[in-house]
């Protein structure tokens, strides 16, 4: 059954109090603090750690929590590696089930003093034998702690070579990692993959939904200000008609959104595929009518309209394009 994530009750996503607490501090840690380093962002507002276990450092939330920090740092353009290291890893060191790996990994993420990536099956051609990897993953997110889903397995390996990556966005650096035969660290089961790169899938969705926002709000904001013929371009039927096509999409776009991070563990799957497919397409029409919107100006170096656009472009394929998650949903729904 086909899904519109317009028809999702809104008062169902609303934010608790907790949750727009945390929402104000990282946009104002954001504005307020630009080019702070990640381990400052980490410790001073200690959101690296929401999703770890209070036992290591963390304060014990969930995808809900993870999902309000990505949402702010999407709608920032934010460098900071909060996807690979607070949702991914965290995410797969908890599932692994290993406390030795937990102890050893989990609290230097939570205070900002380390950061991580994962690579899954099928992003790398990697193989595993006598407790050593071999083999390459040619696009992997940069994290110092690198760890690896292979033959049932999640472990830790130090690669060989890291080659950064010229990419669209080089705020989401991404970096050629090569292991060969080095000595892998186990770090627990690595049969969950797949719920791993669910939650990745929506933290990214939330990420998603807070830069078509920002598109959105700086589109209503030049189209307010921009004159012609003695209006306000946002006066004309055509702007008017653009502005709330973008409205809907962004507001449907954050119910897809934050129903995955609600999500129970049954129905993660589909609610990822749901919000990955609708929240990439939404993004890339914000951007770019972002820019239609401002015109010339909009595909200068001067504004950031055409970052966002390229932040859009390049998350379009991070986990997969919408039509793959579309091929989820229908293979779920035995279509």
């Amino acid at each position: 059954m086909a899904v519109n994530p317009a028809d999702l009750d809104h008062d169902t996503m609303s934010l608790t109090e907790e949750q727009e607490g945390l929402r104000d501090a990282v946009r104002s840690f954001l504005a307020g603090r630009p080019g702070a380093p990640w381990a400052r962002f980490a410790a001073e507002l200690g959101v690296a750690g929401l999703a770890v276990p209070e036992e290591y450092g963390g304060a014990g939330c969930g995808a809900a929590e993870t999902a309000v920090v990505c949402e702010e740092l999407g709608r920032a353009l934010s460098p900071y590696p909060y996807l690979s290291t607070a949702v991914l890893a965290v995410e797969a060191i908890r599932a692994g089930g290993d406390p030795e790996a937990m102890a050893r990994l989990l609290p230097g993420i939570a205070d900002g003093s380390r950061t991580a990536t994962v690579v899954f099956p099928g992003d790398a051609e990697l193989s595993l034998a006598g407790g050593r990897l071999s083999g390459t993953a040619p696009y992997a997110l940069d994290g110092e702690v690198v760890l690896v889903f292979t033959g049932g397995e999640l472990v830790e390996a130090v690669p060989s070579s890291r080659a950064p990556r010229t990419t669209l966005d080089p705020a989401r650096p991404l970096a050629a990692l090569v292991f060969d035969a080095v000595p892998v660290r186990p770090a627990g089961d690595g049969t969950a993959w797949r719920r791993v790169r669910d939650l990745g899938v929506t933290g990214l969705a939330a990420e998603q939904t807070g830069g078509a926002a920002r598109c959105l709000e700086t589109a209503v904001a030049h189209a307010r200000e921009r004159r012609q013929f003695d209006r306000p371009i946002g006066s004309f039927q055509a702007v008017k008609h653009k502005l709330a096509d973008l409205l809907l999409l962004v507001e449907s776009a954050r119910s897809a959104a934050r129903a995955a991070a609600r999500a129970r563990p049954g129905d993660l799957a589909v609610a990822a595929a749901v919000a990955g497919s609708y929240c990439t397409e939404a993004y890339l029409a914000a951007a770019g009518e972002n820019i239609q919107i401002h015109g010339g100006t909009g595909v200068t170096w001067e504004h950031s309209a055409h970052r966002y656009f390229k932040r859009a472009t390049a998350d379009a394929q991070l986990f997969g394009p919408p039509h793959a998650h579309r091929a989820r949903l229908a293979a779920a729904a035995g279509l």
